[in-house]
């Protein structure tokens, strides 16, 4: 997947929005995983994230929703997932 605006507008979000110190938007791979090895985000920055996607783009993410493991995968399937379905 190619640099999208909304990859860089959602790096800057996720930057931000969880305090993610020493980190620039060059150094989060859009395909890395988010949790785990990548980025190494754990379950109380989803929360943060799905908080900060109702905010800025209308997307409500339950934390039972069937398709978390998928949406929250990396970068790149997150602003697919945000693509589809913001509502602003």
């Amino acid at each position: 997947m190619t640099q999208t605006p909304l990859i860089d507008e959602l790096k800057r979000l996720l930057i931000e929005g969880l305090h993610l110190e020493d980190v620039t938007p060059e150094d989060i791979d859009p395909e890395a995983p988010l949790f785990g090895d990548g980025l190494g985000l754990d379950s109380i920055d989803a929360l943060e994230i799905g908080v900060m996607l109702d905010r800025r783009y209308g997307i409500k993410i339950s934390s039972d929703d069937k398709r978390n493991p998928q949406i929250f995968a990396s970068l790149a399937a997150l602003a697919e997932f945000v693509a589809a379905n913001r509502q602003r």
